[in-house]
């Protein structure tokens, strides 16, 4: 992993200064050299971390990636079940020889990801420690980490966002904090008394923080940065973030756990708001980005088709769960599947190609119906997906939940307008008294179907 070289280096320079925060406790940069040195005689060559935040578990992931040493990192919050599944396939009983605090060489795979797919089991890849060095240079520039910033990702440290977000600090040499579990008092807390400068969180994070910062008077004016992923931003999590952090320049990029960054804009503070689009940036520092089809040729600007690229960010392929089509590899650019356009340089997200509504002969992604909807006033959040329709072969559909207060078909295509073309307006409304979710927690279009099949009482029709 190469951040290692980089603590020695903190370590040596600035002994003292604060490196890693999660909650009340602390390590500066030479009681994290010494407690991952501390850690290397008992360190496997393949190590299973599945552990909630916590200093230790920065200590025991930096001692995991030393040498040539792998680690996988697991979600706690897993099914037993399933941790022990991942881990009997990922163990491995040889004890590492290595017993110095140092990178290995950079062509060798450090980090098993896990990713979910349609099994039960997730899907595993790996990646390379030249892979991530080049992620941390490209994000740092695109970013503007510095060492005076002090980052707070507030999730999980087993979610890839928040791990990368601690590593690239420790690249960095710029301080890290985060929470032992995420609450929203806590994350204020640690704004307001841990003078923090950057934000790296999912949008429905910072729409939490964002509102109730605004309800509660809590002063983000010192942050410079709002950094965020998962999915695109509605316009309301937009307006909110700038109102309560108005020197914040916010980021948003698209990525993918196997190719790593692809592209991102950046607002700055003052910038005039562009809501409801599907445009998503320019390609990332480093990255080459073209959009082809199933035969590897490159599409013209507009043509929907394959999001592919070229980088040295790339991951270095699934060890299970590859079904052919998870990571592609089209006469040398990559590609996950995720369907979309380039327009003047910008690229733009639809979405999986699986997901695709077919109505009438027109090509309807959900996600450009959902982020439409989901900048209309008084929608929270909105899911739309594909009916089955004796006409139209499907027929689009879109269940919303409010903010606030009642909702009516009629406000919801009046809000649409100018923000989505007619053609892919939803034909039925349905107003959600929750999100349609699996069992492991995920918004599913599935279910949203089932409920209105089953006239569930959780989707109620608009007129």
């Amino acid at each position: 992993m190469p951040f290692l070289d980089k603590i020695q280096l903190w370590a040596d320079e600035r002994p003292h200064d604060t490196a890693v925060v999660v909650g009340r406790n602390r390590l500066n940069w030479a009681e994290l050299r010494d407690a991952a040195a501390g850690l290397l005689g008992r360190a496997m060559a393949t190590t299973v971390l599945a552990e909630p935040n916590s200093t230790d578990f920065v200590a025991k992931f930096t001692a995991a990636v030393a040498g040539e040493r792998r680690c996988a990192v697991l979600d706690p919050q897993w099914p037993a079940a399933m941790v022990e599944e991942v881990t009997s396939r990922i163990a491995d009983s040889t004890v590492s020889s290595h017993l110095e605090l140092t990178d290995g060489d950079l062509s060798t795979t450090f980090l098993i990801g896990l990713t979910s797919g349609t099994t039960s089991v997730p899907k595993a890849f790996t990646r390379s420690r030249r892979s991530w060095q080049v992620s941390f240079e490209a994000s740092i520039e695109f970013f503007g980490l510095s060492q005076e910033d002090r980052t707070l990702a507030a999730g999980p440290l087993s979610s890839s966002l928040n791990l990368y977000a601690l590593s690239e600090c420790l690249y960095a040499g710029s301080v890290f904090h985060t929470l032992e579990s995420f609450d929203v008092g806590d994350a204020h807390a640690s704004i307001s008394h841990d003078n923090i400068t950057r934000l790296v969180l999912t949008p429905t994070m910072l729409r939490l923080l964002s509102e109730r910062g605004l309800a509660g008077d809590v002063d983000a004016s010192g942050i410079r940065s709002i950094i965020c992923a998962g999915s695109k931003l509605d316009g309301r999590t937009l307006e909110a973030a700038r109102r309560w952090a108005p020197h914040a320049a916010i980021f948003e990029y698209y990525g993918a756990s196997e190719l790593s960054f692809v592209s991102g804009t950046r607002l700055a503070a003052g910038e005039p708001l562009d809501v409801g689009g599907t445009g998503i940036g320019r390609p990332f520092p480093g990255v080459e980005l073209r959009i082809l089809d199933d035969n590897g040729q490159n599409l013209p600007d507009g043509e929907h088709g394959n999001i592919s690229v070229r980088s040295g960010m790339v991951s270095n392929g699934y060890l299970w769960g590859d079904d052919g089509q998870a990571l592609r590899c089209l006469d040398g650019w990559y590609t996950v599947g995720d369907q979309g356009y380039l327009a003047d340089g910008t690229l733009h997200i639809l979405g999986r190609r699986s997901d695709m509504i077919i109505t009438a002969g027109k090509n309807v992604y959900p996600h450009e119906v959902e982020l439409a909807l989901a900048s209309v006033p008084g929608i929270e959040v909105a899911v739309a997906a594909g009916a089955p329709d004796d006409i139209r072969g499907q027929r689009v559909i879109a269940g919303v939940v409010p903010a606030y207060g009642a909702v009516t078909a009629t406000q919801l295509r009046t809000g649409l307008d100018g923000l989505l073309a007619r053609d892919k307006w939803p034909l039925q409304y349905y107003v959600l008294s929750e999100l349609p979710i699996t069992d492991r927690g995920k918004v599913s279009r599935m279910v949203l179907l089932d409920w209105i099949k089953n006239h569930d009482a959780r989707a109620r029709p608009l007129g």
